[in-house]
């Protein structure tokens, strides 16, 4: 019997393992279905992509997409203690003011989450209005520095586009380096961060290899959760709450696995229903986005990171090729001049982007691109059947809204033209995967046969629709969600660092205390 049961282990559960293991009269115990994050290719920024459909990958597909040619879209998710936070691109971005301030829950404004941004943050540039110092995630300025990053970042401020350099500070636009989730070179995961240094506690229990398979619901009430792992069946009691953080694809699931959801669906499929809940798993948002590939003879992509001058390099300084997160530079644009903020994010990365992030690079080649940031187009997250170990129905409906392929569209031309700008022009030699034609009729057939998933999936069990403002599910009790599913609305921007904000003001709402005071910079 434990006080709480955290169900996911990745970006938000380690936060709220170690913030509510803080207290030493409760105890926690935190479940991840993966492994402990003991591979060198997790910490080792640049051995992220060895990752993919790996036993450390839940390796998702969406469904057909009917907007992007039927194709169905790969879909990593770490399945591993620090989930995504510990297979992902580590780039350290919040969003815009202007997402929160638009979600409409009491309590989560900008000014009031951006104190938690601030607690969670060992930024090594030190503290500031917007930033902080000596918290839990170390966040840093890439070591890397890859010649076609800066070529990428002068090619845009040649073509007009300011140059910035805090994408979290108090204006998002123009292009620079990102900073990222690292310390020392070395990822810094949720699990690195948070879990790490609390594991020693004797009141946490964290449970590696239980795949949970339902919310044990008792008169309406959650008292543990049922699982499996290798030697059978797992039953974990909660004497106060349950809390789902295992993400916008599984949080959902699990939901509908214990009877809270739509109730047709449930009953079609001899699921007790519990609570008529037909938002759950409704609302699913990410960012579609799409890689330009060029090809070159430059021979300083990442393809040399495994040369033993680059291995010495960083195991004497924790810098060069093998300290890239991958996409080390981008950007923040408006695809149009009377939008509020920006509705565009371009990446830039040092490598071939091949076959939507699982094929091996084949040549020197720069990839860089956009995803659009506040989409309207939404999916959802269904049961495929009643065996709660099948993989969940994903369609994220990416170009569902003509507004998307439109914002998209603008992105591919702005792609376009930063490639003729002179700065690049020693890395643009050979077009490997551009549209054929520069039409709007050729570049949206580019983005329906190319667009990717940002791996920003979010909104599945969204606050005002599933939970209410304290992350409690709606019509349940004793049970919580505390990760990017309670989103109502996408970010704008990777989504690793506002839902290390949500986990650590929910640790506040679990724990009953006054939340941290809200804090307004000046702009």
């Amino acid at each position: 019997m434990y006080d709480y049961v955290i169900v996911g282990g990745g970006s938000a559960g380690c936060v709220l393992a170690a913030r509510l293991s803080e207290d030493p009269d409760v105890k926690v115990c935190l479940i991840e279905a993966g492994p402990a994050d003991t591979s060198p290719n997790i910490h080792v920024p640049a051995g992220a992509a060895k990752l993919f459909r790996t036993q450390l990958d839940w390796d998702y597909d969406s469904h057909d997409e009917p907007f992007c040619d039927n194709r169905r879209i790969y879909l990593p998710r770490g399945r591993v203690l620090g989930g995504t936070s510990s297979i992902n691109g580590m780039i350290y971005i919040r969003g815009n003011r202007l997402d929160y301030d638009s979600w409409g829950q009491p309590g989560w404004s900008y000014d009031e989450l951006l104190p938690y941004f601030v607690r969670a943050e060992d930024n090594e540039r030190g503290a500031s209005e917007y930033h902080g110092s000596g918290g839990p995630l170390g966040v840093s300025e890439n070591r890397s520095r890859n010649p076609m990053s800066d070529a990428f970042i002068a090619a845009a401020v040649a073509a007009g586009y300011p140059a910035s350099d805090d994408f979290n500070g108090p204006d998002q636009d123009g292009f620079g380096y990102f900073q990222v989730t690292q310390r020392d070179g070395m990822r810094c995961s949720s699990a690195a961060a948070y879990l790490r240094p609390a594991t020693g506690r004797p009141n946490l229990t964290v449970e590696t290899g239980v795949q949970v398979h339902r919310v044990v619901m008792e008169n309406g009430r959650a008292t543990g959760v049922a699982g499996w792992r290798a030697d059978g069946e797992v039953t974990v009691r909660a004497e106060r709450e349950v809390i789902l953080t295992a993400g916008a694809y599984n949080s959902p699931q699990l939901l509908m696995l214990s009877g809270i959801g739509p109730a047709d669906l449930l009953t079609a499929l001899g699921i007790p229903v519990v609570v008529d809940q037909p938002m759950v798993g409704q609302n699913l948002q990410d960012h579609p986005e799409f890689w330009l590939v060029y090809g070159h003879s430059q021979p300083v992509s990442l393809l040399v990171a495994g040369e033993e001058r680059y291995q010495r390099q960083f195991a004497e300084q924790r810098s060069g090729p093998l300290s890239s997160n991958g996409p080390e530079a981008g950007g923040f644009v408006r695809s149009r001049p009377d939008l509020p903020a920006p509705d565009l994010q371009f990446v830039s990365l040092p490598v071939m982007f091949a076959d939507g992030g699982l094929g091996f690079p084949s040549q020197h080649a720069i990839s860089f691109g956009a995803f659009v940031l506040q989409p309207r187009s939404r999916g959802s997250v269904t049961l495929a059947g009643d065996d709660p170990t099948a993989k969940p129905r994903i369609t994220h409906n990416y170009y569902a809204d003509e507004a998307d392929l439109l914002a998209a569209t603008e992105g591919v031309r702005v792609a376009l033209g930063l490639a003729r700008q002179p700065a690049l022009a020693a890395y643009t030699e050979r077009p490997l995967s551009v549209p054929a034609a520069d039409s709007d009729a050729g570049i949206r057939d580019f983005l329906r046969r190319n667009t990717q998933t940002s791996y920003h999936a979010a909104g599945s069990c969204a606050m005002g629709q599933v939970t209410d403002a304290e992350l409690r599910v709606l019509g349940a009790e004793g049970l919580r969600v505390a990760d990017a599913s309670v989103m109502p609305r996408l970010v704008s921007g990777n989504t690793n660092a506002p839902t290390i904000a949500i986990a650590e003001k929910a640790a506040d709402l679990v724990r009953g205390v006054a939340p941290l005071p809200g804090r307004r910079p000046r702009r």
